[in-house]
């Protein structure tokens, strides 16, 4: 007679570490339900740059001109339209690793961490979602551009998505650098107020990068990021040729936002790996 010996169950410290990608996308979808069902965070996070593009553009744009643009050149309006598209993708994904620290607090994240996962795939996972939801909004505030002198292809449009995606995450491996050693959000802004928001100043979104200080906006991550989207609105059009001097090119804002991305990346996986006491300890 043939035994016929009983299949071996899986174990579940194993079926988790052979199925990281799931955790992934459990991560990634638990960061878009979470926004999306807090409809003052949409409301707030898309409202507040259109607010400014408004206002900067009716204040401002009497007395700007680009130079060499000519008296028919480009707008303020439509100068600062990338620079707030880029303050879009800063703060939502800034503010979305705030998550962190209330999954912190509520006990989810210390249940993450013991879990028998690898903490690349919660890193990843974390990152994901809030690319994907500072995306969106991105493209919700995009679609103005129809109010604009701005030439609207599939090659465009692609180009803008492609390159903010890879902005959004490397900003939000950004804010999840900032995020993971904090234990207040009070802290967490206080760093947003001094370090971040004078990042997104000096990035050539508000103003181009004239004299001096354009040395110190090209030693600034951001800066290609906005110059990158810059080039991409004006992809395929002629109007390329009424951009500000000294905007770094599309391939070398390519190279040096995948780069920031991947550094930062691989700093947020080292860092979840390492226990933190307290605030950027």
């Amino acid at each position: 007679m043939s035994i016929i010996a009983p299949a071996a169950k899986s174990s579940p410290v194993a079926t988790a570490q052979d199925r990281p990608w799931a955790v992934v996308g459990t991560l990634a979808q638990r960061e878009l339900v979470r926004f999306f069902r807090q409809r003052n965070r949409v409301v707030g996070a898309i409202g507040q740059p259109i607010i400014l593009w408004f206002l900067f553009g009716a204040g401002l744009g009497p007395s700007f001109r680009l130079p060499g643009a000519g008296s028919d050149g480009i707008s303020y309006r439509e100068f600062f339209f990338p620079g707030t598209m880029a303050l879009i993708l800063l703060f939502t994904a800034i503010f979305t690793t705030i998550s962190i620290i209330e999954d912190r607090r509520e006990g989810f994240l210390q249940s993450v961490l013991v879990a028998p996962i690898s903490r690349w795939s919660l890193v990843l996972g974390k990152l994901l979602g809030g690319s994907l939801i500072a995306l969106i909004q991105a493209m919700v505030f995009f679609a103005l551009g129809a109010t604009l002198d701005l030439t609207y292809s599939p090659l465009m449009i692609a180009g803008v998505i492609s390159f903010a995606f890879l902005s959004a995450f490397a900003l939000t491996a950004l804010g999840f650098l900032i995020a993971w050693r904090m234990d207040s959000t009070q802290g967490f802004h206080a760093v947003m107020s001094v370090f971040l928001l004078p990042m997104w100043l000096l990035s050539g979104s508000f103003f181009p990068a004239e004299g001096t200080l354009r040395y110190v906006m090209w030693i600034n991550p951001m800066t290609y990021m906005t110059a990158g989207l810059r080039h991409l609105t004006y992809l395929g059009s002629d109007r390329a040729a009424l951009l500000p001097p000294h905007l770094p090119s599309l391939t070398t804002c390519w190279i040096v936002t995948f780069l920031f991305a991947v550094l930062l990346f691989a700093a947020d996986c080292r860092m979840a790996a390492r226990r933190t006491t307290g605030d950027l300890l």
